[in-house]
């Protein structure tokens, strides 16, 4: 049986802060103790005072976490500058923790050692990893690879950590330590359930079109001329925006994911990508309305709810753009209220909004780094 627990609090004291979570989790778990946890905390909280503190009242737990740009949770919905809490109890499941120091120095090896790490503290194949990695100091479009690498076909899922928009330092939570420039990952096996959903509310128009020539997450050319012609062809010289991300369709990929722009050059005619685009993908570029973009979390939940393998989950994470918070400005409460309004969530939850998500763009399919997107997982047990 799997039980899971969730603490929010947005006292902005620290201390007061992570107690109230603790009760709130001790109280749902009623004695029993955690093998895991997430912890999503806004910028200005004293990070160590937290960590320590939960290390406190759950000396054993495997933790992992990192900052954000926004959280979500089924206690206070959504909220900025605060503190949520997710913990997760079995007797049938194997959870255990690692991480990747220093990532920038090698993405793709690294990720793939923090996956070895973790699977050899495990006696039953893992079926499920969640990854909360650094967003600033290198690709994590390299670091999911590197995962991947280490993984196989087990899913990943997961999104970068944030900063408040200020764009200098992320941090992310192991145990007890606060890291910048690493990985933080957990590997679940044993009796686990679970499904998910992505959804943007951002539609591909016009034709496709062939990435010519990219590094990394500059293209340079699109069917063999400058990337900003496309662009300017569709949207009238309109400079690239985050507002009209690219469709990417990776080599031998049905389904996209999503590429925001976050800056330009006039002279080579370049855009320069909020991730890594893969050599000889096909774009189109994308449009939709805010009511989309709103409502594209409801379908995300609906999605991971009709393709759950059991009877019904038992608690839900989800992972949003810090882009969507931009571009939803006052209504972003609204993105959590539509899942609640729709579904009467019955089920706990906790989530935060990232420098990108991480997921699978289908059921068991390959694991990409997504923009713009929100992503649901859902986790249950037999």
């Amino acid at each position: 049986m799997l039980k899971i627990a969730v603490g929010h609090s947005n006292d902005p004291d620290s201390l007061e802060a992570v107690n109230e979570v603790l009760e709130q989790c001790q109280s749902t778990l009623g004695g029993e103790k955690p093998q895991a946890g997430i912890l999503f905390s806004a910028l200005d909280f004293e990070h160590s005072l937290l960590l320590q503190r939960i290390h406190e009242v759950f000396p054993d737990i495997e933790l992992i976490g990192g900052t954000t740009d926004g959280e979500v949770s089924s206690i206070l919905k959504f909220q900025q500058d605060s503190l949520t809490l997710m913990l997760f109890c079995s007797d049938e499941m194997e959870i255990r923790a690692a991480v990747g120091r220093d990532i920038a120095q090698n993405p793709l090896a690294i990720a793939q050692h923090t996956v070895k790490e973790a699977k050899s503290r495990l006696t039953l194949a893992p079926k499920l990893c969640i990854a909360i990695p650094e967003s600033l100091t290198t690709s994590v479009s390299t670091i999911v690879q590197g995962l991947r690498l280490g993984l196989g076909d087990i899913p990943i899922f997961g999104g970068a950590t944030a900063d408040q928009l200020r764009v200098k330092q992320t941090y992310q939570f192991f145990k007890t330590e606060v890291l910048s420039d690493s990985v933080p990952i957990l590997l679940f096996a044993g009796n686990l359930l679970f499904s998910h959903g992505i959804a943007s509310g951002w539609r591909p128009i016009g034709k496709r079109s062939l990435v010519t020539k990219v590094e990394a997450n500059t293209i340079y050319e699109i069917d063999g001329k400058p990337a900003l012609d496309f662009y300017n062809y569709y949207l009238n010289d309109f400079a690239p925006d985050v507002a009209y991300p690219l469709a990417v369709f990776s080599p031998g990929e049905t389904q996209y994911f999503l590429r925001g722009s976050v800056s330009h050059d006039l002279v080579l005619g370049s855009i320069t990508m909020l991730g890594d685009v893969p050599e000889h993908s096909t774009v189109q570029i994308t449009d939709a309305s805010l009511e989309d973009i709103i409502l594209a979390s409801q379908t995300s939940y609906a999605d991971a709810l009709s393709s759950y393998p059991g009877k019904e989950p038992v608690a839900a994470l989800f992972f949003s753009c810090a882009w969507r918070r931009i571009v939803m400005g006052t209504r972003t409460h609204e993105e959590y209220s539509a899942i609640a309004q729709s579904a009467k969530l019955p089920i706990v939850n906790c989530g935060f909004y990232t420098y990108g998500e991480i997921a699978p763009l289908e059921p068991f399919g390959q694991t990409f780094f997504h923009n713009t997107t929100f992503v649901t997982l859902l986790l249950g047990s037999r």
